[in-house]
């Protein structure tokens, strides 16, 4: 790929993300839900599972290296950064969520990791970081966001040229998804219609490929609800 070129990351993770522009009084329970289940994020064992089969699927979507440098947005406690770890050079990993970060700081510093690096960011709201980045990833964030293709364009701001685009999300839902009374949600997404707004904002190469499924008890029935990986690369120029 030739010394001149360096790969370009953004990831989006966590189930803990949520769009800025939600009403204030929603905003601040759904935010103050996650500050509170953050201690406990990590002892389920099917989250931690998910980001291990995430990062999984996104070592086969792109070729990952120690020389790149990635930003995961709606981090969470950074199961997916941590699972990415070895494989990637310095890390930024955002949220919106103090309590998420502060759990994800305390792993960080017992771990003695040294390439990850956790900052407070909404993207919707505050000014985009003066670094670019070579991959940016998420993980089960873009349905929580107000306005995902808004989104995706300040994804493509943030990845230097030929860098890559990595979502995580769910398959369009009917609804029943959300179980805790969640309603500022996407249900999910379609996939043709996502790639026509990752390719309206300038980027090409767009696949998708399964990554996870979760399971459900739905009205005493298993119901299952498919995660995709999307992987994109931004054009030059």
């Amino acid at each position: 790929m030739g010394q001149a070129f360096q790969q370009t990351f953004t990831f989006l993770i966590g189930d803990c993300f949520v769009a800025k522009n939600a009403p204030r009084n929603d905003r601040e329970l759904f935010m103050t839900n996650f500050d509170e289940r953050a201690r406990d994020w990590d002892s389920d064992p099917l989250k931690v599972e998910r980001a291990r089969d995430v990062a999984d699927a996104i070592r086969k979507a792109v070729p990952l290296s120690t020389s790149m440098n990635a930003l995961e947005y709606g981090c969470g406690t950074g199961l997916l950064s941590f699972a990415l770890q070895t494989d990637l050079g310095q890390i930024t990993l955002a949220d919106t969520s103090q309590g998420m970060l502060d759990v994800l700081a305390e792993k960080i510093h017992t771990a003695g990791v040294q390439n990850m690096h956790p900052i407070k960011l909404d993207l919707a709201t505050d000014p985009l970081p003066a670094e670019r980045y070579q991959l940016t990833y998420s993980l089960m964030t873009l349905h929580h966001i107000h306005d995902p293709r808004e989104m995706i364009y300040k994804f493509h701001a943030l990845l230097e040229p030929n860098g890559y685009l990595l979502v995580a999300d769910l398959d369009k839902e009917d609804g029943t998804f959300h179980t805790d009374g969640t309603t500022d949600v996407h249900k999910g997404f379609e996939r043709v219609e996502l790639q026509k707004w990752v390719e309206a904002a300038g980027f090409g190469n767009v696949t998708f490929s399964p990554a996870y499924e979760i399971k459900k008890m739905i009205d005493d029935r298993e119901k299952v609800f498919p995660v995709f990986l999307m992987s994109a690369r931004k054009i030059p120029g």
